[in-house]
């Protein structure tokens, strides 16, 4: 028989909350990641190892620099059949309303899918950091005659009360699901039993473990349309737990680093972790490297530096400088004498000329970069942010929440914003 045919469709339409200020100007698959990379790279690369390449984005804020970025990155053979699509939020004649939420958003566009009563749709978030191939998620769907499957991460106990856990029989048939459980007895029966969790090699001996929702659906063309007929806005919250006991659900056990990072704190650990001697996410993988656009940038200039356990991406320049547990993006500058520990730059979209620098003195601003004798700790400075001399910035003794200008503290970490501007001799 003809393999069904598979659409993939990254969730990206959220306002980012969790993760603003670094979603102030811009959605969340667009936030950079790893010095060179988009959050939203990380699922197209996914479907593309797999051999899924009909990919539909949905957004509805700040769109600008996703569009750039997928139009930049993502372009394929005339003779194929492949694309990624951004489906932006549009008001029609027959719904004036913006997404209201994962499932209404899918909703919206079950025209621009085209899909069949026998496709599978593939649902992902475009906010976490993880490697599957999904062949394997959509075999397991068609093996076990499953409606819809979700992919489940085995959690240990103590930390599944913010998510959404099922209790899955040993055929991984789901018989219950609880959003954000409270409730120890709850919790208790929602502990997995000894055959699923042999599908498991990274469990610690003594430690008890439920299942999670990833958040990383397929579902049969017609039963995701059949689900979509009600009023429900949520697949998590409303139309998983509504096809229990109506549709067999089954539970795809992933057994992998897999990581939510939408939020500040998150993406900060995600990010630094990336320059551990072995990290728990491997960008080195050439047989499943992680796709961008190409920038066609030289190679980064270091003079003078001393740099340990640091990633140093392409058209950098640091002169003099000290690095320390630190993640430098593309296009990055940093000045004679400064000090960066735990500290996550995003780079710039452009090389400032001699012209530019010259009006940046004529307007008394700092250049694009970090200037001269500055000490950042544990601080993400945002693309094009303009960082001036003698500048000391850490979130030590801030609360959460803190703000002032362009500076934010969220999750203990100091955040200057994207095209941020902090002048010099700022001592925060």
């Amino acid at each position: 028989m003809k393999p069904p045919r598979v659409i993939s469709i990254i969730m990206g339409g959220g306002r980012g909350t969790r993760l603003h200020p670094l979603t102030k100007d811009r959605c969340k698959p667009a936030v950079p990641l790893a010095g060179k990379y988009r959050l939203v790279d990380i699922p197209i690369s996914n479907c593309l190892h797999s051999g899924y390449n009909q990919i539909f984005l949905l957004t509805q804020f700040n769109t600008a620099s996703l569009h750039k970025h997928i139009q930049a990155a993502y372009k394929f053979d005339s003779f194929d059949n492949g694309f990624v699509d951004i489906l932006s939020a549009e008001q029609t004649v027959a719904n004036e309303q913006w997404y209201q939420g994962t499932a209404d958003a899918v909703r919206q566009n079950l025209q621009h899918f085209h899909g069949g009563d026998n496709d599978l749709f593939l649902i992902l978030s475009g906010d976490q950091l993880y490697r599957m191939d999904f062949k394997e998620l959509v075999q397991q769907h068609l093996d076990t005659k499953a409606d819809v499957t979700v992919a489940a991460k085995a959690m240990p106990r103590s930390e599944v009360h913010g998510l959404g856990v099922m209790r899955v029989a040993d055929d991984l048939t789901v018989s219950q699901f609880v959003e954000k459980p409270k409730d120890p007895k709850i919790v208790d029966s929602l502990i997995i039993g000894e055959k699923v969790r042999q599908r498991m090699v990274r469990s610690v001996p003594g430690t008890q473990y439920c299942l999670a929702s990833m958040g990383i659906y397929v579902f049969t063309g017609k039963v995701l349309k059949e689900a979509l007929e009600t009023s429900a806005v949520d697949f998590g919250k409303e139309i998983i737990p509504s096809l229990l006991g109506k549709k067999r659900l089954c539970s795809f056990v992933f057994d992998d680093y897999w990581e939510d990072i939408g939020t500040v704190g998150a993406f900060f650990e995600a990010n630094l972790q990336i320059t551990d001697p072995h990290p728990p996410f491997n960008f080195n993988d050439h047989e499943r490297p992680i796709y961008t656009h190409s920038r066609y940038l030289p190679p980064s200039r270091v003079d003078g530096c001393t740099v340990n356990r640091s990633i140093i991406s392409d058209g950098s320049v640091l002169e003099g400088a000290r690095l320390d547990h630190c993640v430098i993006g593309v296009r990055s500058m940093v000045g004679a004498g400064s000090t960066l520990q735990d500290v996550v730059v995003m780079g710039a979209d452009y090389f400032e000329t001699e012209d530019d620098r010259k009006r940046d003195r004529d307007r008394k601003i700092p250049s694009v970069g970090i200037g001269r004798n500055c000490d950042l700790r544990k601080t993400i400075i945002d693309k094009n942010a303009r960082i001036g001399d003698d500048v000391k910035l850490s979130p030590e003794g801030k609360p959460d929440q803190w703000e002032q200008g362009d500076v934010y503290v969220r999750d203990g970490v100091l955040v200057v914003t994207k095209n941020g501007i902090v002048p010099s001799r700022t001592k925060i």
